[in-house]
């Protein structure tokens, strides 16, 4: 695993830039899906298993916001990080995970007044 606060030291050499934008990707879809497989339990009826799903996703898109936040300051806006596509896409995976476990949360919520 690589350590995030040396990388942003000094320019980041493209595999380990390549490895923390891959870790966005993976913590930020992990989160995304467990948010689903949440809504998939709250339509069933199993409120408490939604729940601990959704904290699950919680905690992954904690993960990837924290990485998000450190190249961020890392940055300072200041051009240092190259940015790649991949980087664009790596952006765009957090910001729809976190749009998703927001309605998804609010349907859950729906359904279980409905039931």
């Amino acid at each position: 695993m690589f350590d995030l606060d040396t990388v942003l030291e000094s320019t980041i050499p493209a595999d380990e830039l390549e490895e923390v934008v891959m870790g966005l990707i993976i913590n930020s879809g992990h989160a995304r899906s467990l948010a689903y497989t949440a809504l998939k339990q709250a339509k069933q009826g199993d409120f408490d298993g939604a729940k601990a799903l959704m904290e699950q996703s919680r905690l992954a898109l904690n993960e990837a916001h924290l990485v998000q936040t450190k190249l961020i300051e890392g940055d300072q806006g200041e051009g240092r990080m190259k940015v790649s596509l991949v980087l664009v896409h790596a952006q765009d995976h957090l910001m729809t995970s976190m749009l998703a476990r927001e309605l998804i949360t609010e349907l859950i919520e729906l359904h279980e007044k409905l039931k």
